[in-house]
């Protein structure tokens, strides 16, 4: 081995060649149906952004996607309940297939599908497409957060609403790639709480930016992009407090109006909101309502983490022992909750939203 064999891939063991996007929407292509919708669905979220559409927006589903099966049970159950809230809300199924972490953990069903460390790639990136086009094909439309910035070019065209989570927020990066993206984006306050971070990924993805991505053929290539207005902030709490009530809107309100920004804002019902205890997400949600029925025009949206049974469990070595309809990662609410909650806040919008 020469000198410059040395110097470069010195703590890397192996690469695999990846499926271009290309090839993978070949295998797994967009259908008219499912297109018709989340070009109809982006405009309803666009719609609420600028005022144009009275709805609240609510991105409701698990914590993240593990069991392809249990997901689609519950945007199907998500899809008839949608029908029956129409008039006030208009629900995104939350549907996350990557998961950042602190230190170490499970990093979501495209790294890690099969939840044994084997990290099959390809194979989470087709399960993802396929999940996501089941539920285009239903009409529903699917929220996400965008971590790896490769992922968007295989699988973003199926997507409504995009988050850039809290640990990701201050990455140039990240608010490079929002700014490309063709969907509406939440950008969530710093994890300390602070909304310095998310002001200034605002005020930055509104604007023209280049970056390095690759294409659909799977080329590297410099992307231009012409800013992405309909970004906003997620209110998602930190710091051990919350950020949700009514002096926490107001003074968010305050700092969107002094760097010029829309005063567009989503609130997550989970994580520093709840202290991580979903009995506490109807809660911040029944609050948030409140404060639109006393007059607030700034809360466009919420953000809950429901599955089909309540809590979480840890992912056992035996597989087969997990338990059908709960999450692994963030505790969520249950199925009955959910669809309790949201015919709740359907009540209590129908007059203000007339």
């Amino acid at each position: 081995m020469n000198i410059q064999d040395q110097l470069q891939n010195v703590n890397v063991l192996s690469s695999e060649l990846l499926a271009t996007p290309e090839e993978v929407k070949r295998r797994l292509p967009m259908t008219e149906r499912a297109a018709a919708a989340v070009f109809k669905s982006r405009q309803v979220v666009r719609s609420i952004l600028d005022r144009g559409d009275p709805r609240l927006f609510i991105v409701v589903g698990p914590c993240s996607i593990h069991d392809v099966a249990a997901a689609r049970e519950y945007a199907g159950r998500l899809k008839e309940l949608s029908a029956r809230v129409e008039s006030t809300l208009f629900p995104i199924m939350r549907v996350y297939f990557e998961k950042p972490r602190t230190t170490v953990g499970w990093k979501g069903l495209i790294n890690d599908p099969d939840m044994d460390d084997s990290f099959q790639i390809e194979k989470g990136i087709h399960l993802a497409r396929e999940l996501l086009l089941y539920i285009g094909e239903l009409g529903l439309p699917a929220g996400t957060e965008a971590l790896d910035p490769i992922m968007p070019q295989y699988l973003s065209e199926l997507v409504t609403w995009t988050a850039i989570g809290a640990r990701t927020t201050e990455s140039q990066t990240h608010r490079e790639m929002a700014s490309g993206l063709s969907t509406p984006v939440g950008f969530k306050n710093g994890t300390d709480g602070s909304l310095a971070a998310s002001i200034n990924a605002l005020q930055s993805v509104r604007r023209p930016h280049h970056f390095l991505g690759i294409t659909q053929q799977g080329q590297s290539a410099v992307f231009h992009t012409r800013g992405n207005a309909h970004a906003h902030v997620v209110l998602r709490g930190g710091g051990g407090r919350v950020n949700y009530d009514a002096v926490s809107i107001a003074l968010a309100e305050r700092e969107l109006a002094q760097a010029q920004l829309p005063a567009n804002i989503v609130v997550d019902c989970s994580h520093g909101n709840s202290n991580k205890d979903p009995a506490l997400q109807p809660l911040v949600a029944e609050n948030c309502v409140t404060q639109i029925v006393d007059g607030n025009r700034s809360i466009v949206g919420l953000m809950l983490e429901g599955h089909l049974k309540a809590g979480s469990q840890p992912i056992p070595k035996d597989l087969s022992t997990l338990e059908y309809g709960v999450s692994i990662t963030d505790p969520c609410i249950d199925w009955p909750t959910t669809e309790r909650l949201l015919l709740q806040l359907d009540r209590a919008l129908r007059d203000v939203r007339r």
